[in-house]
Order: C-alpha cells, then structure tokens, then sequence
C-alpha cells in the first residue's frame, strides 16, 4: 500500500480509492492527475478545488479505506493546552494536530495516519500513545497556525514561567520590580494570560475563575455554557504576577490588595474585539479574579434563536411593538436577561425612534442608542438617570435594573407618560415580580396600569449535536410529561453520550426557556385586589402562560435539551 512518510497520501493511492468506489471517473483522473504535474499542487486540493468532490465526501471516503475515524476540524474547538503537548516543529514534519487527551493517550489528527514514523516518534519522544483520526491536511496547518502563532512558543513560555516561581516570591513586596514583570513586551507572563484569554474566547467560555484554594497550585476555570470546568493549573506563587497582569491590563492599582476594584480590557481576539469585564477580590487565600467575557456576536440574534417557542414568540413579538408600558425580564443572574434585553433593542433600533439606555455596567456598545454609564458615587443613578430621559424626547428606554422604590417609580412614570421601558429584576419566576414591586412600595394600582407583560427566564445546554443518540422514556419523565398534558407516546428523546467536539459532556451551547405572563384585564384586576403570588400565578396559567417547566418539557421533546438540565434550573 503506497504513502508517504511524512505529509499526506499519495496522490496514486487516493485516486485508486476514489475509483474503486465509483466516486470520481477515468476522465476526471486523467484531468487532476495532469494539472498535479503541472502545478505540483496537492491532489486532494485539487479535487476540492475543481469541486469535483465535496472535502467530506473525500474524506470519508479515504477514511474507511484506511479504517479509521474522519474529523473535520471545522467542527471542533481546538484546545491550545492539547494541542501544545506535540512540538510545533514535530506537528507540522509529519502534518497532525493533538485534538483530545485521555491519561497518557493522545487522540490526533492526520492528514496520513499511515505514518508509522509519526507514532515511533511520539512515542518515543514524549511517552503518548496514538489514536490517529483522519483530517484534511489545510485543515490541520490552519488549526496549528491559529495555535502556535498566539501563544508564542508555549514550551518555552513553560519554561520560563517555571524558572521565575521563586524571583516573584522573594520579590512580592516590590511593586517597582513586578510591574516590569508583568508589563514588558516578552514577559513570560503576558504569554500565560494571553493564552487563558484566548482558549477562553475559543471555547465560547461566558467567565474565567483565577483562585487560590489553600493549597499548592493557582486554578483556572472557565464556565461554559453556565458550568464551571477545571482547565489549567499553576503554580501557586504565580498568583501575584497572574494578577497583577490582569490589573495592569484593565488598569486597575496593582498595589491595591485589600479591596475589591473593578476594571475592564478590550482585546482582539481572530480580528474581532472582545470587551473582557474584570473583578479582582481578596480572599483569606489571596486575591482571585473572574474575568467576565462580553461577545459582541452573542446578541447579534434574532428572538428565535434565543428559544422562543412559536407559541411564546408572537406574543412576545407583539409586546415590543406596544408604544407604552413596562416590560420586565426576570431571572437570576447567568440566565440571559441582557442578551434577550438587547436582542429586542436591535429590533426595536430604526431611525424612527430614539432609544436610551442607562446600564451598569454597559456590556455591549449599539450602534444608533444612547447608551449611559450609571455612576452612583456621584449621583449619577438608575432613577436619576431615567429622569434625565424623560427630558431628552426617546421614545424607548431601558434600565439596568429596577433594585428600589425610586427607579421603580420613575419607570412607572415613564410608561404612563407614554414610553416604552424594558427593565429586569431579580424573581424567580414572572408572577412574583409583581409581588416584588408591590413590596418595594409601588402601588398595586399602578402596577397594572403600567406593567404590560413580564417574561422569566433560564439557561438550558444543548445536547450536542455530534454525539446525540435516542433514548428511552422512564416513567419519572412519563409522569411529569403527563402533568402538562403531554402524550409521552410521541415523544422521542435524545442525549449525548459524549465526544470530542463537546468534551464528552453530551452537551453543546446553550437556549433558553420562557415563562411569559401578559398583563390580561383578569391579571390586571388581581394585581389590584393585593392578591397573593400563588393565585396570581394560578390565574396567569389560565389566561394562556406557558410555564417555565412546561417551555423546558417542550424543548425535551423538540429534541433539544435532557430532562436533566431542565430539573437543574426549573425544578418547581
């Protein structure tokens, strides 16, 4: 069987595979084989280019010929930590990328996994065992060129970061010598961070958790897809450097340990910015970090795919377009209230209408709205704010957040006066934020004068996509599907068993769940009777509210999300 050592396979013995499976003809042969010579390019480039084959159908192909796994890399994050543990200089010799990890054997991407020199090499060189998977070989340049030219030469950035442990402790106390630690151009440091931000952004991570626990090592977690996930550990006397790096870059007092500050840093991350919000806390361990990473492209979205159900989206859709009239979005914070906020001004944007913001922090900078910066240490409010709006001629508003009495009040007095004010508040579900205005003090009467609809929310993952499966119904889910009437025998259900694409946790991205309660004459009514959250919830389910349970349960049966995490962020 022919191959080549070192690069991909033969130009001879892929076209004998692709003849013998009837998926390319004598003439199209003849036709590539001619233009290789010619143009010394690559055979497999040559088809795609031609399109005379899809790169998948190629791929494949060779694939089982060979018997092993195809992966597209397209479809997969590349973990820089992986991919690091094989020398750039290796990986690029025999053209393959370290895709997955399991003890000390490495899963690879090949664009030959007939090069045996490659699995002596590895073996002999660093210790793995290979489990080779077939890539396109462009493919593979590609991930290891996003890879190893942003970490800048990660074995000796390794290296270095290693050798100065002991300088940074004997020098903790001295701000002067940190700071050039931290600050010059090739610092090892810099390498570190930077490559913590980068996998972060590249693993679509909302947070990064820097913190030390008591013990030898400084953790780094990222939450994805609302989950925290152990992803590096370094030497505990990092700390002071790791941290001091990030204050300098969201410039904040690196000599300041005792209090909590709180920053920002914008970066570029594959020619796009990304706003990274910082907050640094002194713990009895040491300071710790969470660097919140705000993505632009996560509110470019339309209302659908958010997960608006088709029953929940008309009516909410319907909402928005209202002239006047309070609009709530409840939930706990991680559950989506800002994204869905400002998927709805990007709707609600035109030149027509004049849209103000007042935010704390503003996460997002819109094209076309007045966005302000609520500064409360010098009275610059979220009422005080909303006030200043009424003067300013909008026709929509939005506020942060309503957390008492006076924002409340003015938000009311906006809608009344014939504005459009989108708020959130912090309720566990819709009904209860009418009871939450109540207790700050507004009067019920007002309440249902002014309030038109409240949507509560959560964050369910995904089941990925590449690993989905069926599975059977228990009777647990039997039961709860048949207290909201729903027929469990047409339902098909799905988990993921695990892969690399999704890390073997089954699950892929996140949607949300909807509860919507529109404000009914009948709704309106209860509001200003002083009636109870538990009635006025009962009520609200019989004037058309699809519950949050209820909107998860659909999307179970959609096949969408597990039972499981529906349970975990809508257990009542």
């Amino acid at each position: 069987m022919q191959r080549t050592a070192e690069k991909g396979i033969t130009g001879e013995f892929l076209s004998d595979i692709l003849r013998k499976k009837g998926l390319i003809s004598e003439k199209d042969i003849d036709r590539i084989i001619k233009m290789q010579k010619d143009s010394g390019k690559d055979l497999q480039k040559i088809i795609i280019e031609l399109n005379i084959l899809k790169k998948d159908e190629m791929m494949i192909a060779l694939a089982e010929e060979i018997g092993v796994k195809y992966v597209n890399l397209s479809d997969i994050d590349s973990d820089p930590v992986i991919v690091v543990l094989i020398p750039e200089e290796m990986a690029r010799r025999h053209q393959l990328i370290a895709i997955d990890k399991s003890e000390n054997k490495l899963t690879v991407a090949m664009a030959n996994p007939l090069d045996v020199f490659a699995y002596d090499e590895i073996k002999i060189r660093l210790g793995y065992n290979l489990e080779a998977v077939l890539s396109y070989g462009e493919d593979i340049n590609k991930a290891l060129d996003e890879v190893f030219g942003v970490t800048d030469e990660w074995d000796q950035v390794i290296d270095k970061v290693e050798n100065m442990t002991v300088t940074v402790l004997k020098e903790e106390e001295k701000e002067a010598e940190l700071s050039a630690l931290t600050a010059g151009e090739e610092a090892p440091i810099i390498s570190l961070v930077n490559l913590m931000i980068l996998r972060a952004v590249k693993e679509k991570a909302s947070d990064i958790h820097i913190e030390s626990f008591g013990d030898e090592t400084l953790q780094v977690r990222y939450r994805i897809d609302g989950i925290l996930h152990d992803v590096m550990s370094l030497p505990r006397q990092l700390r002071l450097a790791v941290i001091s790096r990030i204050k300098i870059m969201s410039d904040l007092d690196i000599a300041e340990r005792r209090l909590p500050q709180d920053g920002r840093i914008q970066v570029n991350v594959g020619g796009r910015t990304i706003n990274i919000r910082v907050s640094t806390l002194p713990t009895v361990n040491g300071e710790g970090a969470v660097l919140r990473i705000l993505d632009p492209t996560s509110i470019l979205l339309e209302l659908n795919a958010l997960g608006f159900s088709q029953d929940i989206l008309p009516k909410f859709t319907s909402l928005i377009k209202k002239p006047n009239g309070i609009i709530l979005v409840t939930g706990p914070t991680g559950s989506g209230k800002s994204t869905t906020l400002y998927t709805t001004l990007n709707i609600l944007n035109s030149t027509e209408k004049k849209i103000m913001t007042i935010e704390d922090p503003v996460e997002y900078r819109l094209k076309g709205i007045n966005q302000v910066q609520a500064k409360p240490k010098i009275g610059l409010t979220f009422a005080a704010g909303l006030r200043s709006f009424l003067r300013q001629d909008p026709d929509i508003m939005l506020v942060g957040e309503i957390r008492d009495k006076e924002t409340a009040e003015v938000a009311v007095q906006a809608a009344l006066t014939g504005h459009l004010v989108l708020s959130t508040l912090h309720t566990n579900d819709a009904p209860s934020s009418v009871i939450r205005l109540i207790d700050m003090g507004i009067e019920p009467f007002l309440i249902s004068s002014s309030v038109i609809g409240v949507i509560a929310q959560r964050l369910v993952r995904r089941i990925c996509p590449r690993c989905k499966k069926e599975v059977k119904l228990t009777s647990d889910l039997a039961k709860i599907l048949e207290e909201y009437s729903m027929d469990s025998r047409k339902i098909i259900l799905n988990k993921g068993e695990g892969c690399p694409y999704c890390k073997e946790t089954g699950y892929k991205g996140r949607i949300a769940i909807f509860e919507l309660m529109i404000m009914t004459d009948t709704i309106r009514d209860l509001i200003s009777s002083n009636i109870t959250s538990g009635k006025l919830r009962e009520t609200a389910i019989k004037e058309g509210m699809c519950q949050l349970k209820e909107d998860g349960l659909k999307k179970i049966c959609e096949g969408v999300t597990t039972i499981d995490e529906v349970l975990r962020v809508a257990s009542a």
